[in-house]
């Protein structure tokens, strides 16, 4: 299907006005934030913060906060591309040198994550442990099995429906970060003590702490530039956790492809050259609405470079007003309910494998005042819990299900010439099905180890927004023209994010991978 030509060049067309950024146009900046906020309050928040914060406390909520600001620098540039040409950025990667078949192969390798569907069988899990009023063990792998078949169904049904694909995932992720956040503020407004507050939202500022071996087996938390400065030398950092801390780092924000999607929904939403391009319609009530092959960018005029700043604030008011925060809030908030209550769980060492957030609304039944308190606080977190897990799977149905549908939509020269803007919905609803499918098997094969599949995800993660930092750089300082191009400081931020996934994808490499192989 892909041939390894280059894409056709893009056609011209002015930039259109962006509206104000004031309280009554709301809905015309508040929307691609959101939705990535809403897509990334799921593995990392719900289950890995929560597993840091019971086994450290907050002491290295430091690495989300790294994570957090390195990935607003990687947002940023995406936005910044598609707003210019209305593209996706791994359009971009196929515009480049040695062409469309090569990038094809180097998103298959990098997406492979997004083929182990791990959410959808955490939210299963959790289904069961309202069911049976208890979390589910491996013997209720009779149970657990089909419901992450049903969660599957129940997380591509609404994509079907709502005109453009993007309005759908809008609707819901807005309405999983109000539930969400609502209910965690709500439980650490009323039952959590200023202790625990400040012991979560001051790990973000704890930079160089890390674990150590104890001499016992165990582990003690020492800062590294501390220990440097009083002893001339680093801490020997304990590798025991290697790959829980760098799934948690993986998961922060967002990790992986998913935050190039950034520039999809900058493209969907209508932001820059975006609203000359289209977006993919929806499979019902997507009639009116279609989808160019290629992009489109605006003569370089004093009117077009105002309109540009006009349009770059509201990327820079999504990224740093919007989605930092809310991911810091994301973060700090199941965390610091984890380590209030987890501790008053009554869970079993054979059912140690469910996710922390199931140990954390085990200790908050235990931890309430009255059996009937307790049965409510259950239910309402474990019904949190599928509000994170559920559409987060979504949106990883809908995230691999576009990049696959954008890449053949440009780079295949026979759809090109044989498909209508409106047909792009063909492509999108034949991957989405394929997949779906193909997630069945993983729900079965993997129903035993949800969380296996959490950090195998993250990990992976961390070795994609990596290597996609430096060709993202590789696009907006080539493919850009000079007055658009990134500053120094944005590209030292790219770098840094290059740099940092890289090192923790290196890291779990050297220390658990590696010893793995050689040793078998």
């Amino acid at each position: 299907m892909f041939q390894d030509n280059q894409i056709p060049a893009w056609t011209t067309d002015d930039l259109a006005e962006p509206k104000g950024l004031s309280w009554r146009n709301w809905a015309s900046f508040i929307g691609p934030g959101i939705v990535m906020m809403g897509i990334q309050i799921g593995g990392g928040e719900w289950l890995l913060g929560p597993t840091v914060t019971a086994r450290y406390g907050g002491s290295m909520m430091w690495i989300a906060t790294v994570a957090i600001v390195v990935q607003v620098f990687y947002n940023l540039e995406c936005g910044r591309y598609a707003l210019y040409c209305g593209e996706p950025v791994f359009t971009g990667f196929m515009r480049c040198r040695p062409g469309p078949l090569f990038w094809v192969g180097v998103m298959l390798t990098l997406n492979v994550s997004a083929l182990v569907p791990g959410l959808s069988t955490h939210g299963a899990a959790m289904i069961a442990a309202l069911i049976l009023d208890r979390p589910p063990t491996p013997d209720d792998r009779w149970l657990v099995t089909p419901l992450a078949y049903a969660c599957l169904l129940a997380v591509a049904l609404p994509v079907l429906l709502g005109g453009k694909v993007y309005n759908v995932l809008q609707a819901v992720m807005t309405a999983k970060v109000v539930i969400v956040l609502g209910f965690c503020l709500a439980i650490g407004a009323t039952c959590v003590g200023a202790s625990s507050w400040w012991n979560v939202f001051s790990g973000f500022l704890k930079f160089g702490n890390v674990p150590v071996g104890d001499g016992h087996g165990g582990e003690v938390v020492a800062n590294g530039f501390a220990h440097l400065w009083a002893t001339g030398e680093w801490p020997v950092v304990s590798t025991a956790s290697i790959v829980v801390l760098g799934a948690f780092a993986g998961y922060a924000g967002g990790g992986g492809l998913a935050n190039s999607t950034y520039s999809n929904f900058v493209r969907d939403k209508g932001w820059g050259m975006g609203g000359r391009v289209g977006a993919i319609p929806s499979a019902i009530g997507g009639r009116n609405v279609a989808l160019s092959h290629v992009g489109k960018v605006f003569p370089l005029t004093s009117e077009n470079l105002r309109r540009w700043r006009g349009w770059w604030r509201y990327v820079l008011t999504d990224q740093v007003l919007i989605w930092a925060p809310g991911c810091f809030m994301g973060m700090a908030l199941p965390a610091l309910l984890s380590m209030q209550f987890a501790h008053f769980s009554t869970i079993t060492p054979e059912q140690a494998s469910v996710a922390q957030s199931t140990i954390t609304a085990d200790g908050l039944r235990h931890a309430a005042s009255s059996p009937m308190v307790g049965k409510l606080l259950w239910i309402a977190a474990l019904f949190t819990g599928l509000v994170v897990m559920l559409p987060s799977q979504m949106s990883i149905v809908d995230d691999f299900s576009r990049r696959w549908t954008d890449a053949i939509w440009s780079a295949s020269r026979r759809v090109r010439a044989t498909m209508e803007p409106h047909q792009v919905k063909f492509i999108y609803y034949s991957i989405l099905g394929s997949y779906v499918l193909w997630s069945f098997a993983c729900a079965y094969y993997f129903s035993n180890a949800p969380r296996l599949m959490t950090d195998f995800i993250a990990n992976f993660n961390n070795l994609a927004i990596g290597v996609t930092s430096f060709q993202l750089l590789w696009i907006n300082l080539r493919l850009l023209p000079p007055e658009l191009r990134p500053r120094w400081y944005h590209v030292a931020g790219v770098l840094g994010c290059g740099v940092f996934y890289l090192g923790l994808a290196a890291l779990v490499f050297v220390f658990k991978i590696w010893p793995y192989m050689t040793s078998s």
